[in-house]
């Protein structure tokens, strides 16, 4: 079996009100000693994992701010990477960046490492917008980016945006879905935006600072931005991904359908061999246990209920659904057994399922309310 492979590269030079993702302030020094332990942990990765699965399937190295890296030691370590796993020429490999610190030479390494899709956390146009998300870039930095991407000839890419950011209303969002389009890039992740436990978002909207539009705004602009993009050729593959033909996220795909990944750097999650695991988010344990030979791994003790669960949560949000006869073969019971059933007949009479002899799905309108819905469908 193939399997995705995630680095989470956990620096940033500063944090975003909105973010919840294990990072720390990037210093040089940490960053030699991140990746010296790095090695360690792909190396013993391989010891379990190299004689008995497939070639890496595609590369995701997010983070953080994969940008900041330094090339030289990104270089070795992908190096040690290719000498321990098959990874073949030409797969999808992506990286996250700011649009600040974005450049051609940039790009260019990227193109000599064999990075094929590089993914840009754009998140608006609105300089204001960005402020209360404390990011650093500008409109200008964001056009740069995609600019230099298309003259190095990227012909994979994404970009991120969100909506329901604090202040925005239905017309900010138009405008910057109609700038958003006129850059035309292949892949584009449609997030609404969410208030995580213990970020500066959340003390900001709980001290009344800033306030998040109400649940039927953000739903509106969700469907505006929906009806934005089937209209420009993009087609919807998952409740935030929208595609050209051809050009849908297969790293992520592998996710929602339950395939192998293996995740590597402070608090990245594994799904290795039917194990689930994931490495302590910090980097000081990270440094400590590799430097002692072991990996600080979190083992996931919860069961198959869990995994079928999962497996239905995702798969709804696939616009392609969840395949009868793959649920059954991957866990030994009808799909129909985890259902409620009640909801289930109520949910395909009111047209937000849908179903035929092996793959249920939702319907348009059933998007729209998908979490919802997932929640009645599971026992």
């Amino acid at each position: 079996m193939s399997f995705g492979l995630y680095l989470h590269f956990p620096f940033c030079r500063n944090k975003c009100s909105y973010c919840d993702f294990y990072k720390e302030i990037h210093s040089e020094d940490l960053e030699r000693r991140f990746y010296r332990v790095l090695i360690e942990e792909t190396e013993l990765a391989a010891e379990a994992y190299a004689a008995i699965c497939g070639p890496v399937a595609s590369i995701f190295i997010g983070g953080g701010t994969p940008t900041l890296t330094n090339r030289d030691l990104f270089a070795d370590w992908l190096s040690h990477l290719k000498r321990l796993f098959e990874v073949p020429n030409g797969i999808e490999f992506s990286i996250e960046n700011n649009p600040e610190s974005v450049s051609l030479d940039v790009l260019q390494a990227y193109r000599e490492f064999g990075i094929t899709r590089p993914v840009f956390g754009i998140q608006s146009f609105n300089t204001k917008l960005l402020k209360v998300l404390g990011r650093k870039h500008r409109t200008r930095d964001s056009h740069r980016a995609i600019y230099h991407t298309n003259a190095l000839g990227f012909k994979n890419f994404g970009v991120d945006l969100i909506f329901g950011l604090p202040g925005q209303s239905g017309k900010l969002l138009s405008a910057d879905l109609d700038q958003l389009l006129d850059l035309e890039p292949p892949h584009i992740s449609f997030y609404q935006l969410t208030v995580e436990e213990g970020t500066r978002l959340e003390r900001m909207v709980g001290q009344g600072k800033v306030r998040i539009p109400d649940p039927d705004l953000q739903l509106a602009m969700y469907r505006s931005g929906v009806e934005k993009m089937t209209e420009a050729g993009y087609e919807r593959y998952e409740v935030s991904s929208f595609a050209r033909p051809g050009f849908e996220c297969l790293h992520n795909i592998g996710y929602w359908e339950g395939q192998d990944y293996l995740g590597l750097g402070p608090s990245a999650h594994s799904f290795m061999m039917g194990q689930r695991y994931a490495n302590a988010p910090s980097l000081a344990d990270y440094l400590r246990d590799l430097g002692s030979g072991r990996r600080p791994t979190i083992i996931d003790e919860s069961g198959i209920q869990e995994r079928m669960t999962e497996a239905v949560m995702l798969g709804l949000r696939m616009a392609r659904g969840i395949s009868r006869s793959d649920f059954s073969q991957r866990f030994g019971v009808p799909l129909d057994d985890r259902l409620d059933r009640e909801q289930y007949r109520t949910l395909l009479e009111s047209g937000h399922l849908e179903a035929d002899s092996d793959v249920l799905r939702l319907s348009d309108e059933g998007f729209y309310l998908a979490d919802e819905i997932t929640r009645r469908l599971l026992k």
